[in-house]
């Protein structure tokens, strides 16, 4: 067993740990120990990403319990990537918010530390339950950022966010529930064996149980019609955490990719593909009611909001699809959108703390300082998000409608998408015109200023969208990779093979 399997984990427990012992010590001291163990985590995640490159599939047995009795670990491409993507992310979020967005709340930092090991738990588990614990280590967690600030702008939408997931985490654990009692086991490898060999009334009861389970992952990743608590409370959220947020909806996405191509996928006998055939309707369905909202946008943050649910149907109607090329295109793509979204929020961010009462309203008001950096940003983070060229959201696009073969469904995706790509232009359009062009005459006084580490945090995320399309070569080699691994189901099953420490080959 390699040790570095637990350093995602082991990181960010330690880090929120000291974190809630130094609620009283100076800021300046919580802030450089957050920022140092995001920075410890990023390292940690490269170097899996590395040894995930090699297309094995790695384990770590806590206890030296052989699967599918203990818990387990489980490093491959896909957890790699999922990793690293979060661990940049959450740098620069972290480094945008001690910029004075961590004020008010001394366990902001260890909130946030406790939340990226709760993602990063969903990421590596090979355990049905255990995803369950990952996803309440993560929620409470955001629970608690979400109301970071205060106020009742942030109450009655984060009231929202907390009883649809309590329901959720309720109908998760009535579904491995059932799960469970037929199978006997709840190992992701050891279910995609034993649902082979059912039948009757027991294959019935697991059908159920994947079902129910596909609406816990459907409302994580906020698909229609369990996305209308989205834009309100990730508008309302601290710059921050809502660019940390872009990539909770993609918890759930992950998690229907590891479960229903492992367990449920073509291999399944008669629980192959579950529920995949509601999954690509819906999927366009949420594309089209996240243009739809982005076009009614009052305030940039919500705008960006609406984009997160864009991005979702985007990302799952090639995941529904299932084809190996599909898979790839939308891992290309979740890379590209994760990154662009979190830094239009931190873009909006800037925008509302440059133009007074005005904040990120879609209204006219007086020209704001420092306008030409923050609409060049938002310039960029609008292109790459609308799926333009030359950014990355135009080639991550591109691949997804190349990836869908002549029928139906590529009649359908076609249209939606590129239609629906067309209206997001306009809605992006219409809201930078205004904010940065439409000005009236009057002025600001003293708008805030902009540190070194907010300009650095947002322009890194934007500028990620830059990194993808000169990277674009590899990144795509290694998400062809990752998709074929992912439609190895066999591969995955030899984890229960794996010799234990101390144990003979």
């Amino acid at each position: 067993m390699n040790h570095w399997l637990i350093a995602p984990i082991l990181i960010p427990l330690l880090g929120g740990v000291l974190q809630a012992f130094m609620g009283y010590a100076p800021i300046s001291l919580r802030r450089t120990l957050a920022l140092g163990t995001t920075v410890l985590l990023l390292v940690s995640t490269i170097v899996l990403l590395v040894m995930a490159d090699d297309g094995s599939y790695r384990l770590y047995a806590f206890g030296n319990w052989e699967p599918p009795f203990g818990i387990v670990l489980v490093l491959d491409r896909l957890a790699a990537l999922m990793l690293v993507m979060t661990a940049v992310l959450a740098l620069f979020a972290h480094l945008f918010s001690i910029g004075g967005a961590d004020e008010g709340n001394r366990q902001f930092h260890g909130l946030f530390l406790f939340q990226l090991m709760g993602l990063n738990i969903a990421f590596m588990t090979g355990d049905l339950f255990n995803l369950f614990v990952a996803f309440e280590v993560l929620l409470i967690a955001s629970y608690g950022l979400l109301m970071h600030g205060g106020g009742t702008a942030r109450t009655v939408p984060g009231l929202h966010y907390v009883v649809l997931n309590l329901v959720g985490s309720a109908v998760f654990l009535i579904s491995v529930g059932m799960i469970y009692s037929v199978t006997g086991t709840l190992n992701m490898a050891d279910l995609a064996v034993r649902v082979l060999l059912l039948s009757g009334e027991e294959l019935e009861l697991v059908k159920a149980g994947g079902m129910m389970l596909l609406v816990v992952f459907a409302l994580k990743a906020a698909l229609l019609p369990l996305c209308f608590w989205l834009p309100k409370a990730y508008a309302r959220a601290t710059a921050p955490v809502a660019a940390l947020f872009a990539v909770m909806t993609k918890v759930g996405i992950y998690a229907i990719l590891r479960v229903y191509l492992l367990i449920f996928g073509d291999d399944a006998g008669a629980l192959a593909n579950l529920g995949m055939d509601w999954l690509f309707p819906l999927a366009l369905i949420t594309l089209t009611m996240g243009v739809v909202g982005s076009l009614g946008a009052q305030s940039l943050k919500t705008l960006v909001a609406w984009q997160v649910i864009i991005s979702v149907g985007t990302l799952l109607a090639p995941i529904a699809l299932g084809s190996e090329e599909g898979i790839s295109a939308a891992l290309f793509y979740l890379l590209s959108t994760t990154w662009t979204v979190a830094g239009l929020f931190l873009v909006a961010e800037l925008v509302a703390s440059q133009r007074g009462s005005a904040l990120d309203k879609i209204v006219t008001a007086p020209r704001m300082r420092n306008r030409t950096l923050i609409s060049v940003l938002f310039l960029i983070g609008a292109v790459a998000a609308a799926g333009l060229p030359p950014l990355s959201g135009f080639f991550g696009k591109l691949l997804i409608l190349n990836s869908v073969t002549s029928g139906p469904e590529m009649a359908w995706l076609w249209s939606v998408l590129i239609i629906g790509s067309f209206f997001t232009i306009i809605a992006y359009s219409r809201a930078g015109s205004i904010v940065f062009w439409r000005t009236v005459d009057g002025h600001i006084e003293e708008p805030k200023p902009l540190g070194g580490n907010l300009r650095a945090a947002t322009g890194a995320l934007i500028g990620l969208s830059l990194v993808i399309v000169a990277f674009a070569g590899p990144i795509n080699e290694y998400t062809d990779a990752t998709a074929a691994q992912l439609q190895n189901r066999a591969a995955y099953l030899e984890i229960l093979q794996t010799p234990m420490v101390g144990e003979e080959n």
